[in-house]
């Protein structure tokens, strides 16, 4: 069972939500929010899989909720909710340490699959969205190249070009392709080099790999 935290301070969205989560088998909303610091409270006593967090709130918005409840180092992930006319919004959540983002018009069943994903401990948004949001404020809000991590220096020759085949926004699928593996062998490639980074999902390690440097955003 999937337990989730409504996060919106507004009574019909999470009215919406909760039904949503209600009609979706092995899915169960555990509580509903409708500030930051109350989703940082609720999340600390009731301890979901995944809180749906909505940004702008009055008091503590979402970004400072997400920032709050990942650093607490507890079991929930955060889900942002928000539209393109937000990307900075969503690329600070990121930064925040949220699992990834999605918009508030997606459709139900893209939401249940990105609370299952965020809970599985994937990203949520598709590599190739991911990357094109990451390029569009990246000299915004990473400073490339600046020192070289430490944690680079765990990886083996095949763990690191499949850290930067995430960061190029590269699919298990086509990682398969171009580096003539297996999906299972990418998977298994995946999940070491997430552990060796200390990386939560997909989404943290493509931020790692441009700190480091190691992938250069396209600036228009």
């Amino acid at each position: 069972m999937t337990t989730v935290l409504i996060v919106d301070d507004q009574p019909m969205q999470r009215f919406g939500f909760r039904m949503l989560l209600r009609s979706a088998p092995g899915m169960e909303c555990v509580g509903e929010a409708g500030h930051g610091a109350e989703a940082v409270r609720m999340a600390a006593e009731l301890r979901p899989d995944v809180a749906l967090m909505d940004i702008r709130m009055p008091g503590m918005d979402g970004i400072e909720a997400t920032r709050r409840i990942v650093a607490a180092g507890g079991r929930t992930r955060v889900l942002i909710l928000t539209t393109f006319d937000l990307d900075e919004y969503a690329h600070a959540g990121l930064r925040a340490g949220a699992s990834g983002f999605l918009l508030k018009d997606a459709r139900p069943e893209e939401l249940i699959a990105g609370i299952n994903a965020v809970a599985t401990g994937d990203a949520v948004v598709a590599p190739r969205l991911t990357r094109r949001l990451l390029d569009a404020h990246a000299h915004r809000l990473f400073s490339p190249g600046t020192a070289a991590d430490p944690r680079l220096s765990a990886l083996s020759e095949r763990e690191h070009e499949v850290l930067l085949a995430i960061a190029r926004g590269w699919t298990n699928t086509e990682i398969a392709d171009r580096l003539v593996l297996t999906e299972s062998t990418v998977k298994k490639h995946v999940g070491r080099v997430l552990a060796k980074l200390g990386a939560r999902d997909r989404v943290q390690a493509v931020i790692l790999a441009y700190d480091a440097g190691l992938v250069q955003p396209r600036i228009d």
